[in-house]
């Protein structure tokens, strides 16, 4: 009796650690789609990685060396998104470097971003 509760203890444990690895393939799934959609300047394929609400936010520090919070609307930042030419953005030159955050949502079966945060600094990034 006891080897069976430890077979089905160990059964479960398997299972439970296989849908958290597929979970955590889907989210990092939504966030390439995120960056290849910027990539090729796709607005309609970055917008659909988010949540109708979804909220992002950038901390930068100013021209007078204050630390400063902007945020912006998806929809803002799609449309420029969508303006540019293909590789504009990027154009193989520097731009800055940073550290990004996700919130992702679980809605009807699909993970989408409801929050991005992120920093951005053009020096000390080695």
């Amino acid at each position: 009796m006891k080897k069976s509760y430890l077979l089905f203890f160990l059964f479960f444990t398997f299972c439970n650690q296989l849908k958290a690895q597929q979970e955590e393939v889907a989210v990092k799934v939504v966030i390439q789609r995120l960056f290849d959609g910027m990539r090729a300047g796709d607005s309609v394929a970055i917008l659909s990685v988010f949540t109708p609400k979804a909220i992002m936010q950038t901390i930068t520090i100013d021209k007078e060396g204050k630390t400063t919070i902007q945020e912006d609307a998806v929809t803002n930042f799609v449309s420029s998104i969508g303006r540019l030419p293909k590789g504009a953005a990027f154009n193989g030159k520097f731009s800055h470097c940073g550290v990004n955050s996700f919130t992702l949502v679980k809605l009807n079966g699909e993970w989408k971003i409801n929050y991005v945060i992120d920093t951005r600094r053009k020096q000390n990034c080695n």
